[in-house]
């Protein structure tokens, strides 16, 4: 019984984790470049939405992940010109967007479905078989999922990128001295502005998996995960596994609490339902003052300056 139990939390926390993943690995391409976030929460929401749209219409979930990727990289272009191009304050461009993703999916999801609350259910993503392994196993529920495999090889590949390769190297460049960065013939501006639009293609995909795992879209329903990807961000110290490792912890304390709810403690439910919130806050209050972020993150560059 406890092994079963112990399989079901780990199947259900990378499942649940992979929102947070995805986001706060964005967040980190968008932060280490100088520009301060925010706005994953409302990308997250249009990339949802987006996805929801393009299965709906193509009759396709893999032509959904284009188009939550899409919405996401739409929003993140807006964030990019505001901040980088116009050099707007980044926290309140990001809160902007956040605000505007809200009111605009709960408008063209009343357009579209003729609802403020839900969409009409899309298609879901295939689950791959994997040869060799029961359909009902653990491996092939979680593993078996497109989207946990791709995310998977971005785990992966952004840690590569970050590490080793010399876009990681001009990544980091402007956003700890972009002074220097400029010196030696680095554009600070257009090394910003991949930044925030990879950021924009991995949080729209995280809302993707999101719509595609229940099969529609709802009003909301990324419900404050863009801003748990951004504590996992800072948790994980603006670096790859750092933002896995802190993703992985806040999806265990979410299947905590839907174990609590399964075995019928009689504990309020809306104490069980504050256990990530908790969790998010604690992590928070002992790790800022410790973490670091890198130096020119939040401040527009001029040049000359």
């Amino acid at each position: 019984m406890l092994e079963m139990l112990t399989w079901v939390m780990l199947a259900q926390t990378i499942r649940i984790s992979i929102p947070y993943v995805l986001a706060s690995l964005g967040g980190v391409y968008s932060e280490r470049s100088g520009v301060v976030n925010i706005a994953l929460e409302g990308i997250m929401l249009n990339g949802a939405l987006g996805a929801v749209l393009a299965s709906y219409y193509a009759q396709n979930a893999w032509i959904g992940i284009l188009g939550g990727m899409g919405a996401g990289l739409l929003t993140a272009i807006l964030l990019a010109i505001i901040t980088i191009r116009f050099k707007a304050d980044q926290i309140v461009s990001g809160v902007a967007i956040n605000l505007l993703a809200i009111g605009l999916t709960k408008f063209i999801l009343r357009l579209v479905f003729n609802s403020s609350s839900n969409s009409s259910r899309v298609e879901g993503l295939p689950i791959w078989h994997l040869p060799g392994v029961p359909m009902d196993s653990f491996w092939n529920s979680v593993i078996g999922s497109p989207l946990v495999l791709l995310t998977g090889v971005i785990i992966l590949v952004s840690h590569i990128i970050m590490k080793k390769s010399v876009f990681g190297l001009r990544i980091r460049a402007v956003g700890e001295h972009p002074e220097a960065a400029d010196s030696v013939g680095i554009s600070v501006a257009r090394m910003r502005y991949w930044g925030v639009l990879i950021s924009g293609l991995l949080a729209g995909l995280a809302g993707t998996y999101l719509a595609l795992e229940q099969h529609q879209f709802t009003q909301n329903m990324t419900s404050g995960r863009g801003y748990i990807a951004l504590a996992a961000m800072i948790f994980g110290k603006w670096t790859p596994v750092g933002a896995v490792l802190a993703s992985l912890l806040f999806g265990f304390s979410e299947s905590l609490n839907i174990q609590f709810q399964s075995m019928g403690y009689q504990i309020p439910n809306q104490f069980i339902q504050m256990i990530p919130y908790v969790v998010t806050m604690v992590v928070l209050l002992g790790v800022i003052g410790r973490s670091v972020p890198p130096a020119a993150d939040g401040k527009p560059y001029e040049a000359g300056n």
